[in-house]
């Protein structure tokens, strides 16, 4: 009898799984961000280590409906196209698949280096993947996800990676900061990432590795650099204020994350 309950739950909820999800696309920071040079499509090589911030979401539903409709609340989102419904037309364009109702709750802060657009589209992919039995590798999404944006790649398996080319390549390292606390604070500064690409000047030096994580962190503050930060510092001081006062505060290691303007901190618990 119990049994017979279980698989009837179960059963239910593969049900909901492909007409219902409700899923929480996080942030991420950037743990050295260099700068290595400029290609002939416009991008910029670079070298950075990702790390998934679980406790700053989103909040996006997908249900199935008869129309495709996109609606968001919180934070109001700039532009007449979200990278969300992005990601929906090009499974649309590949698999033919039926119309969804996505909704967005935006509460990561935009143009803040915490790439939360990123994350929502690439969350959009996972979910339709699942709830139309697509049966799409992690493999697979991320060379979809490649033509969304350079960050969507990253969010698909969501874990730890020193990335470089634009973003898209990936490996994974043994970087665990759960014995830490990070800190984040955003001071409603939208950046314009290709402004702040557009007066950055590529160099080879310093460049972060995927050795970061043999590295002590109390290391990090003289050796782990994010290129954007003096240009960035020039205009907006106040960042550079924040930066400062994380570091009088007692953290280990403080930067600004992406083209900013987000700045964290890393603190003992």
């Amino acid at each position: 009898m119990i049994c017979q309950r279980i698989k009837k739950n179960r059963s239910l909820l593969l049900l909901l799984k492909t007409i219902y999800m409700i899923l929480y696309p996080n942030a991420k920071i950037n743990i050295g961000l260099n700068i290595l040079s400029k290609r002939e499509d416009n991008y910029h090589n670079i070298s950075s280590i990702f790390y998934p911030i679980f406790d700053c979401y989103d909040i996006l539903e997908i249900k199935r409906t008869n129309k495709f409709l996109f609606t968001s609340s919180g934070l109001k989102i700039p532009g007449k196209k979200n990278l969300c419904q992005t990601a929906y037309e090009v499974l649309k364009n590949k698999f033919d698949i039926s119309p969804v109702h996505i909704h967005l709750h935006k509460l990561i802060p935009i143009g803040s280096g915490l790439g939360g657009g990123s994350s929502d589209a690439s969350f959009v992919l996972k979910g339709l993947n699942q709830i139309f039995d697509l049966k799409l590798s992690n493999s697979d999404l991320e060379k979809i996800s490649k033509d969304i944006g350079a960050d969507c790649p990253f969010f698909i398996e969501n874990k730890t990676k020193h990335v470089t080319g634009i973003g898209d390549k990936m490996k994974k390292i043994n970087l665990d900061l759960s014995n830490y606390t990070i800190k984040l604070t955003h001071s409603n500064i939208n950046i314009s990432t290709a402004n702040a690409f557009s007066k950055i000047k590529p160099n080879e030096q310093n460049i972060v590795t995927e050795n970061l994580s043999e590295q002590s962190i109390e290391s990090w503050k003289n050796k782990v650099k994010n290129d954007f930060e003096n240009n960035v510092f020039e205009i907006y001081p106040q960042l550079k204020i924040e930066k400062e006062k994380f570091y009088s505060e007692g953290a280990i290691y403080s930067s600004m994350t992406g083209t900013g303007s987000t700045i964290y901190g890393i603190f003992k618990k």
